[in-house]
C-alpha cells in the first residue's frame, strides 16, 4: 500500500472485510483509498472509503462472484492489437461496456503498429478505427516501443489516474515503460506462431508518474464477461444504441425481434456497426 507520505506498507486485510466482502474475490482492489492502523511491525486496513467507479469482471473460476479490476479511476486505456496477439471486437465492447456502466472515461488505443504487415490488417485496422471513433471515443494508434508517440501518451496520461487493460502481449507494460522509462517494468514478446501473449504482470499494481497523476498495470486476460448489469439496461451502455431507444415502438424492447425496434432499424441501415451490436446480442444472453 502507497501513503500519502510516499511511503510503502505491507498492509494486512482485518477479517471483518473477509466476511462482507462476499461477492468479492477480493475485498480491496488497486485504487482504493483506505485507512490503516499502523502496528509494531506491520499495518492493517480498517476502513475502505467509498469507491467513486469501478470496474469488475465475472470472476473465472467462481461464476457467482465478481473481481474488481480497479477502482478510482479517471480513465480507462483499453489496449487494442490487430495482431500479436490478436484483440476482438467483443473483447473491447464488454469493456467499454463496463467503462460506461460506472462512469469511466476510455480510450482505444491500437497498439503495434510496426507489427501490420499487410494491406489487409491495415484496412482492418481503419475500419475498427472508425467503429470508435464515430460512437465518440477517442482513438489513438500508437507504437510503444517508438519514442515519438510519448509526448501524446503523456498528454493523455498527465495528472490522471488511468488503467491500462488488454490481452496478455499486447503491450500494456511496454506502453507504461514509454510514459515513465524510470519505471523499467518487465515486458515479453508473444510467444509462439499463434500470437499468445505471455504473462508478465501477474498482478494489478499502482504506479506514480513524475509528470502528475498514477497508472495501473493490469494482468492480462483473455475473456470479459460482465457482471452485474441488468438485461433491461445493457442498451444503454451502447452510446449509439442509446440514442435511438425512445424511437422503439415498445418501452420495454429487447432490439432483438420486437416490431417498430429503431435499434435494428439503425443496424439494417448501416448507422449502428453489426459488430457492436452482434455483441450486444451476445452479452444479452449472458445477462439472462
Amino acid at each position: 500500500m502507497l501513503t500519502e507520505s510516499g511511503e510503502i506498507l505491507d498492509c494486512k486485510l482485518r477479517g471483518k472485510f473477509r466476511v462482507q466482502e462476499l461477492k468479492s474475490t477480493n475485498p480491496v482492489a488497486v485504487g482504493d483509498i483506505v485507512r490503516i492502523e499502523l502496528e509494531e511491525k506491520s499495518a492493517s486496513i480498517t476502513e475502505i472509503e467509498k469507491r467513486r467507479n469501478y470496474i469488475l469482471r465475472k470472476s473465472v473460476n467462481l461464476s457467482a462472484r465478481m473481481h474488481i479490476l480497479c477502482a478510482n479511476v479517471d480513465q480507462a486505456l483499453i489496449l487494442f492489437t490487430i495482431a500479436n496477439p490478436v484483440t476482438t471486437l467483443g473483447y473491447v465492447d464488454r469493456l467499454l461496456v463496463s467503462c460506461e456502466a460506472y462512469g469511466i472515461k476510455a480510450v482505444v488505443i491500437f497498439n503495434k503498429m510496426d507489427k501490420l504487415e499487410s494491406d489487409k490488417e491495415l484496412q482492418k485496422l481503419r475500419e475498427f478505427a472508425a467503429t470508435y471513433s464515430q460512437i465518440g471515443y477517442q482513438v489513438i494508434m500508437t507504437n510503444a516501443k517508438d519514442a515519438k508517440h510519448r509526448d501524446n501518451l503523456v498528454g493523455i496520461l498527465k495528472d490522471k489516474v488511468s488503467f491500462v487493460v488488454g490481452r496478455s502481449g499486447a503491450g500494456k507494460s511496454t506502453l507504461i515503460n514509454l510514459a515513465e522509462p524510470m519505471l523499467k517494468l518487465k515486458t515479453s514478446d508473444t510467444s509462439g506462431g499463434e500470437g499468445r501473449g505471455r504473462h508478465t504482470t501477474t498482478y494489478a499494481e499502482m504506479f506514480n508518474l513524475s509528470f502528475g497523476g498514477s497508472i495501473i498495470d493490469s494482468p492480462g486476460f483473455r475473456e470479459m464477461e460482465i457482471y452485474d448489469i441488468r438485461k433491461d439496461e445493457l442498451a444503454h451502455f451502447f452510446p449509439e444504441m442509446l440514442q435511438a431507444l425512445p424511437s422503439c415502438k415498445y418501452k420495454n424492447c429487447n432490439h432483438v425481434n420486437e416490431p417498430g425496434c429503431r435499434v435494428r432499424a439503425a443496424v439494417e441501415k448501416g448507422q449502428i456497426s453489426e459488430s457492436r451490436y452482434h455483441t450486444y446480442l451476445g452479452m444479452l444472453q449472458e445477462v439472462e
